[in-house]
């Protein structure tokens, strides 16, 4: 008996396998998931047809992975030290690759196993729907994977438009132009490139980034060594700052700095630009994101904690200038750092966009016009713009969008990351209380939500203590 489904406009014949040669799965086993077989895709999803089209390679998926998790925010992560301090520190950073990389593997099992049971998950609030229900999915899961994404093209716009406020001064010490300004113009970068129509479209782009972010990091360690064996070398301190309560305090919001710069919350999106058949691409595609985080976490964290001990700052650029605006390492080298960290930032931006640009083609689109038929290209050039203008108005606005974004980890991040995919992992293959991968799943949805509950309080409390110094359009 054949069961045929529709993914992505391609018909793909689902059948139960009866051969014993071919498939040994327990009956057990069978019969638990049997449960999670879900409904038919709609052909007419023209946000899954436009959007998610699954063209790409194993080699593409590294690429997307590598944007959306090694991106210009690990230039944070010596900072996340001041609250942890060496071993500590080093040891969050182990068990965040550790994790992350075990979270993520998970998900990807569920959807190849899905796959060759003759349904393909392509987005996360699908898989959400038929694990969890239908009520999560729609008011849990989608509001805060779609608040997760805006709030990363937010952080992307306003850090690049950081950047380009930073070279900027290097050539106009005393230039007058604001903040508000440089993000401005990080937003137009990215409004026109993302007219590009697809996930898979941005593969090249994606491949520039990771290229980039090897770049910067070698910039960054370079410029902390350099500093660090300078005349100019500021005196180290790795004690940890302030009184005992503080110290509680600071020690989750670190924590959550760390879960931030490892989160992803679109591993079905990304899964699904890769060309069926699906099986062992995704874990091929996160060894080669995983080797690129390995390779940057930890040696831009470790040079720019050594070379500026409890000094380090929220972005390690500001340690590399004085506060008379005179930089601290070759001005040449300041300069491509950020540029190489621009580049990379509107590559970031349009891969967290691609989760709303889905939806809005999905609700704006006629597949029968195609995807370049004016039908469907006026609609999508207006709707893309109008939410690109929106995360640019409000980096603009809020600057101090830093303090936000840590809370945003906390609350979204370490759920999405390191909890929910051992959720769906347990529920899926409806695992035994017996097995030992039951608890391993349960002791860490455990740990992280008490993790992910401290983290929220801990960044509440500092919004409120840097609440007086925040005021609209900025100039920080």
């Amino acid at each position: 008996m054949e069961n045929n489904y529709v993914v992505n406009g391609m018909n793909i014949e689902g059948r139960k396998v009866v051969d014993s040669g071919i498939a040994k799965s327990s009956t057990r086993l069978e019969n638990s998931i049997e449960s999670f077989q879900p409904a038919e895709s709609k052909i007419d999803d023209a946000g899954a047809l436009f959007v998610l089209e699954s063209k790409g390679t194993w080699v593409h998926a590294g690429y997307h992975l590598t944007t959306s998790i090694a991106q210009p925010s690990l230039l944070s992560l010596p900072f996340a030290f001041v609250g942890l301090g060496w071993g500590p520190g080093i040891l969050g950073l182990i068990t965040g690759a550790a994790m992350t990389f075990y979270a993520y593997y998970l998900l990807s099992r569920i959807l190849e196993d899905s796959e060759t049971r003759g349904h393909r998950y392509i987005r996360f609030r699908d898989l959400s729907r038929d694990v969890l229900g239908p009520a999560w999915s729609r008011l849990v899961i989608l509001p805060f994977q779609l608040t997760l994404c805006v709030g990363a093209v937010i952080g992307a716009v306003l850090l690049g438009g950081q950047s380009l406020k930073i070279v900027y001064l290097q050539y106009f010490p005393n230039g007058s132009l604001q903040l508000y300004q440089f993000i401005i113009i990080s937003g137009a970068a990215m409004l026109f490139l993302s007219q590009l129509p697809s996930f898979h479209s941005l593969r090249y782009m994606n491949l520039v980034s990771l290229v980039t972010c090897l770049g910067y990091s070698i910039c960054v360690v370079s410029s902390a060594i350099y500093i660090g064996h300078s005349k100019q070398a500021p005196k180290r301190d790795y004690s940890l700052p302030y009184g005992p309560s503080n110290k509680f305090f600071n020690v989750f919001t670190s924590l959550s700095l760390i879960a931030t710069n490892y989160g992803n919350g679109i591993i079905p999106e990304i899964q699904a630009t890769i060309a069926p058949p699906t099986s062992q691409k995704m874990l091929k595609g996160l060894i080669i994101c995983y080797i690129i985080v390995v390779s940057t976490y930890f040696p831009v964290t470790v040079s720019g904690y050594w070379a500026f001990g409890n000094h380090a700052s929220g972005n390690i650029f500001i340690n590399f200038i004085t506060v008379h605006g005179v930089p601290l390492i070759p001005k040449w080298l300041l300069i491509l750092s950020n540029a190489l960290v621009i580049v990379q930032l509107i590559a970031v931006a349009l891969v967290y966009s691609q989760p709303t640009f889905e939806i809005i083609e999905g609700r704006s689109s006629n597949i029968k016009y195609g995807k370049y038929g004016l039908r469907n290209l006026l609609p999508r050039l207006l709707l893309r713009t109008l939410f690109v203008a929106f995360p640019t108005l409000v980096a603009a606005m809020l600057p101090f969008f830093g303090d936000i974004y840590a809370f945003l980890g906390a609350f979204f991040c370490i759920p999405f990351d390191f909890i929910l995919p051992m959720v769906f992992y347990s529920k899926y293959f409806k695992l035994s209380t017996r097995s030992v991968m039951f608890w391993i799943n349960a002791s860490i949805i455990i740990v992280f939500t008490i993790v992910g509950l401290l983290g929220c309080i801990s960044t509440i409390r500092q919004i409120i203590l840097d609440a007086k110094m925040y005021k609209l359009f900025a100039n920080v």
